[in-house]
C-alpha cells in the first residue's frame, strides 16, 4: 500500500508544472557610477557663440565632476548647424551611436530647443534612448525623460520649439516674398560674373570677360563640353575658385537671365514642413520675373540666340536619347564581360554583345541580341517597384551600412588612438574643473587652459569624424540621393525616361536572354526578367 502511494506521489510530482518568475534586482550596486554625457549646440560660428560653447563645456564638466556617483563619458557639441534636422549634426549622431553601444546611462541637455526643433525626430530619439535605458534631462524645462510624464512634457515643449522654428522661418519667407513683389529683393548668392557690394549687384570684370567668351564661342558652334574643356586646360577658375568647369556649368551660364540684367526669383523653394527640403519650382509656387535689376554682361540678342540654339540642340538629342545616349557603355555581358553596342536591323534597335557579335579572343558567348524596347520596359517596371516599394529596402540598406561602418571603424587602430586622446583630454578637463571647484587654480588660468583643452578636443574629434567619413559614407550618401530622386519622381512612367535612368542606374548586367540585372548608383543590384515583345 505504502509502495503504491509513493509511486502515485512521484507520478503526481512529475506531472505537476511549476511557473517560475525571475524578479530582477531593483537597485544597482552601490559602487556603480552613472555614466553621464552632455550635449550642447550653439546656433552660429560667431566669437560670442564660441565663448558660449566653451562655457557650456566648463558648465557640464563642473556639474558632472561635482557628483560623486557620476562619471563623465564625453561632452558632445555641434557648432553653427541648424537644429531642424538631426542628420546634419555630426556630434549628435556620435552621441546616439555611443548610446546604442551601451556606453551612456544619462544625457544632459540645456533645453529642448538645443536638442531638437522637430517634434517627430525629438520623440523618436527620446523613445529610442529610453528603450536603451538612457534618460535625457533638460535643465531649462526641468524634464526627465526617464518618466512617462516627462515624455509627455517633451512632446509639448518640442511642439513649441518646432512651432517657434516654423514661425521664424515663415516670417522670413513672408519678408522675402514681399521684397520680391516690390522688386527690392537681392539674393544672397549670385552667379559667376557678379558680386554683392553695398547691397547692390556689381559686375566682376575679369569674370564678365569669360562669360562673354562663353556666349561668343557657343554661338560660333562650339559645344558646351568643348568650351568647358578649353577653360579647364587654360586653368581658369570658376566661381568656387577651383578649375572645375563642366558642360552643366556652361549651360547654366547660357540659360541664366542674370547676364542680360534681369532676375527670376523663387526658381527653387523650401517645403513648408520640417525637415525643410529644397525643391525646383515647377509651378508649385509663384515666381517673379524682374526687369533691369542690375547691369547686364551680354546683349539680349546674343542671349536669346544662344538659348534658341541650345533648345534646338536639346531637341535633336531628345529625338534619339533612347538609343546611343542612354545605354552607351552602360550594358555589360554577364557571360563574357564584353560591352554591348547598338545595332539597327530592319528598323528595330537591338543591343548586341561585342564578344558574341565578333567572337573575339576565342570567346563563346551565348547571349544573343536584345531589343532595346525590352530593356526600356524592364527599367520602367524596376522604377515602379522602387518608387512604390523601394523605400524600406533603401532605408534598411542605409541603416545597415552605417552600423557595419561603425562596428568596423570601432576597432581601427587610428580610431582607438584618437579615442585615447579624447579620453585623456576629457580627463584633463575634469581635473581642471575639480581644481577650480576646490579653489586651487586662478580663475584666469582656468579659463585659458579650459579654452585650450576645449579647442584640442574639438580638433581631435574633427580628425576622428573625418577618418570615420572616409569609408562607407559615399555609398550611404548615394543611397540617400537615390531616395530623394525617387521621392521627386512621378508615380508612373508612361515611357522610358533617359535622364531618370542616368540618375538611378550605373550599369546593366545581362545575365541571360531572359534576365538582366540593374546596378544602381549606390551599388545595389536588382534583377528584372526580359519580357519578349511580339513582332
Amino acid at each position: 500500500m505504502a509502495e503504491k502511494l509513493m509511486t502515485d506521489g512521484s507520478m503526481a510530482l512529475r506531472e505537476k508544472q511549476y511557473r517560475v518568475i525571475t524578479i530582477e534586482a531593483t537597485e544597482k550596486p552601490q559602487n556603480a557610477k552613472l555614466r553621464v554625457a552632455a550635449y550642447a549646440r550653439v546656433s552660429s560660428a560667431s566669437d560670442d557663440q564660441l565663448n558660449s560653447f566653451a562655457a557650456q563645456n566648463r558648465h557640464y564638466s563642473d556639474l558632472i565632476s561635482s557628483k560623486e556617483n557620476w562619471r563623465m563619458v564625453d561632452i558632445y557639441a555641434d557648432e553653427g548647424i541648424t537644429g531642424t534636422s538631426a542628420e546634419k549634426r555630426e556630434d549628435f549622431q556620435r552621441l546616439l551611436a555611443d548610446c546604442r553601444r551601451g556606453l551612456i546611462d544619462r544625457v544632459l541637455v540645456k533645453s529642448i530647443s538645443r536638442f531638437a526643433r522637430n517634434t517627430k525626430e525629438c520623440l523618436e530619439t527620446i523613445r529610442e534612448l529610453k528603450s536603451l535605458g538612457v534618460g535625457v534631462y533638460f535643465e531649462k524645462e526641468n524634464i526627465d525623460t526617464a518618466t512617462m510624464s516627462g515624455e509627455m512634457m517633451t512632446a509639448l515643449f518640442a511642439s513649441f520649439a518646432q512651432a517657434e522654428s516654423e514661425s521664424i522661418s515663415g516670417n522670413m519667407r513672408w519678408g522675402i516674398q514681399k521684397r520680391m513683389q516690390a522688386g527690392t529683393y537681392i539674393p544672397a548668392n549670385l552667379p559667376y560674373g557678379y558680386t554683392l557690394q553695398n547691397h547692390s549687384i556689381r559686375i566682376v570684370e575679369e569674370q564678365a570677360v569669360i562669360v562673354q567668351r562663353i556666349f561668343k564661342e557657343y554661338l560660333s558652334g562650339k559645344s558646351t563640353e568643348r568650351i568647358a574643356s578649353d577653360l579647364r586646360e587654360e586653368g581658369i577658375p570658376c566661381k568656387s575658385g577651383e578649375v572645375a568647369w563642366d558642360s552643366t556649368a556652361i549651360r547654366y551660364i547660357i540659360s541664366n537671365e542674370k547676364y542680360i540684367g534681369d532676375s527670376v526669383w523663387q526658381k527653387y523653394f523650401s517645403t513648408d514642413t520640417l525637415p525643410y527640403k529644397c525643391r525646383l519650382n515647377r509651378g508649385q509656387k509663384v515666381s517673379y520675373y524682374a526687369y533691369g535689376t542690375h547691369e547686364g554682361i551680354v546683349p539680349k540678342e546674343d542671349f536669346e540666340k544662344a538659348n534658341a540654339l541650345m533648345k534646338s540642340r536639346a531637341q535633336k538629342i531628345t529625338l534619339t536619347k533612347n538609343s546611343p545616349y542612354a545605354f552607351r557603355k552602360k550594358i555589360v555581358c554577364g557571360d563574357c564581360q564584353s560591352l554591348f553596342r547598338r545595332k539597327v536591323v530592319r528598323g528595330i534597335t537591338y543591343w548586341v554583345c561585342i564578344g558574341h557579335d565578333k567572337k573575339r579572343h576565342g570567346l563563346k558567348c551565348g547571349i544573343t541580341p536584345i531589343a532595346e524596347d525590352e530593356i526600356t520596359n524592364a527599367f520602367i517596371r524596376l522604377y515602379y517597384k522602387l518608387k512604390h516599394h523601394g523605400e524600406p529596402i533603401l532605408m534598411g540598406m542605409t541603416t545597415s551600412l552605417q552600423a557595419i561602418r561603425n562596428r568596423r571603424m570601432l576597432w581601427s587602430l587610428d580610431v582607438i588612438e584618437l579615442n585615447k586622446q579624447i579620453s585623456d583630454l576629457t580627463s584633463q578637463n575634469q581635473m581642471l574643473a575639480t581644481l577650480k571647484q576646490q579653489g586651487l587654480i586662478d580663475p584666469d588660468i582656468f579659463i585659458a587652459q579650459s579654452n585650450e583643452l576645449t579647442e584640442q578636443l574639438r580638433a581631435v574629434k574633427l580628425k576622428k569624424e573625418r577618418l570615420l567619413a572616409v569609408d562607407g559614407d559615399n555609398t550611404i550618401s548615394q543611397t540617400r540621393e537615390l531616395m530623394e530622386i525617387l521621392d521627386d519622381g512621378s508615380d508612373f512612367l508612361d515611357s522610358f525616361d533617359a535622364e531618370l535612368f542616368g540618375e538611378l542606374v550605373e550599369t546593366i548586367i545581362v545575365e541571360s536572354n531572359e534576365r538582366i540585372r540593374f546596378r544602381l548608383k549606390n551599388g545595389l543590384e536588382l534583377s528584372e526578367t526580359i519580357e519578349r515583345t511580339v513582332r
